[in-house]
C-alpha cells in the first residue's frame, strides 16, 4: 500500500514538471513571454476635439527652451496660488532632446500667451475633449465637447476702458467654489492663463481676469467688467462641471 502511494505520488510529480514525454526525457520548456513595459504617451497639440494637460508633481523651472541651460521664464509649483488645488498645465507642443521628453506649457504670466518648456516627467498626464470660446463682439460664451458644441451662454464682458483681453491661447487656470452663491463673483471663479492689458493689479490681485458668477444677473450681455467673463451663476456651475484647470480658452473680438 505504501509503495502503491509513491508510485502515485512520483507519477504526479513527473507530470506536474513535464517530465513525462518520453520515456524518462523531458519536455523542452515553453518560453515565456515578457510584456514590455508599456511607453509613456506622447502628449501633441491641441485640437478641436482634444488637448493634453498635466498636473505638476514637483517645483519644476519652466524655460525659454527645451535645455536645462536655457533662460528661466517662471518656477511651477504644485499647489496653485488662489484655491490651494494641483497646478494643470495646457500643453501646447512636445519634442525630444537629448533622450528627454521636453513639453511645452501655457504659463500663467504676462504677457498674455506666454509658453515655456518643462521635462515631461514632472508632470501627470491626461486628456480632455473640452474646449472654451468665447465672442466678445456677441457677448457670448460656447462650451465644446470632442469638437461638439454643448452650450452657448450670453455672458458680460469688459467695458471698453478694461477691455476683456483676446487671443487664442488661453487656458483655466485654476477652479474656485466661493460657497457663497450670493456674492459678487458667484458661487464659482475660474482664473485663466490671461491678464488684463489695461490694469496691473485689481483688488488686491494681479489683474488676472476670469470666469464667474455674479449678484447682478441683469447686467448679462453687457459690457461693464474690469475684464473679466461674467455669467448667470447656473451658467456658471455647468461650465464648472464640464471643464477644469488646463481646458483651453480662446476669447475674440
Amino acid at each position: 500500500m505504501v509503495r502503491s502511494r509513491n508510485i502515485l505520488t512520483a507519477t504526479a510529480v513527473a507530470i506536474a514538471l513535464g517530465a513525462g514525454a518520453g520515456r524518462g526525457a523531458s519536455a523542452p520548456s515553453a518560453p515565456v513571454a515578457v510584456a514590455a513595459p508599456a511607453a509613456p504617451p506622447v502628449p501633441a497639440p491641441p485640437t478641436a476635439k482634444l488637448a493634453w494637460v498635466g498636473r505638476v508633481l514637483a517645483p519644476v523651472t519652466a524655460r525659454a527652451a527645451p535645455k536645462r541651460s536655457a533662460r528661466a521664464r517662471m518656477v511651477v509649483q504644485p499647489i496653485a496660488p488662489f484655491a490651494q488645488g494641483a497646478t494643470t498645465l495646457l500643453i501646447t507642443r512636445t519634442l525630444v532632446r537629448d533622450d528627454v521628453r521636453w513639453v511645452e506649457v501655457l504659463l500663467p504670466i504676462r504677457p498674455n500667451g506666454s509658453r515655456g518648456w518643462i521635462p515631461a516627467d514632472v508632470l501627470a498626464l491626461s486628456t480632455t475633449p473640452v474646449r472654451i470660446s468665447i465672442d466678445i463682439s456677441e457677448r457670448r460664451l460656447t462650451l465644446f465637447r470632442a469638437g461638439r458644441r454643448v452650450m452657448t451662454t450670453s455672458i458680460a464682458v469688459g467695458a471698453p476702458a478694461t477691455p476683456t483681453p483676446t487671443g487664442p491661447s488661453f487656458a483655466i487656470a485654476e477652479r474656485i467654489s466661493t460657497n457663497q452663491p450670493g456674492a459678487f463673483l458667484g458661487p464659482v471663479v475660474m482664473p485663466l492663463t490671461g491678464f488684463s492689458e489695461k490694469l496691473n493689479e485689481f483688488a488686491g490681485g494681479n489683474g488676472r481676469v476670469a470666469l464667474h458668477g455674479t449678484s447682478q444677473p441683469e447686467l448679462i450681455g453687457s459690457a461693464v467688467s474690469h475684464g473679466c467673463m461674467r455669467m448667470r451663476n447656473a451658467d456658471i456651475l455647468r461650465v464648472a462641471r464640464a471643464a477644469r484647470p488646463g481646458t483651453p480658452v480662446s476669447i475674440h473680438a
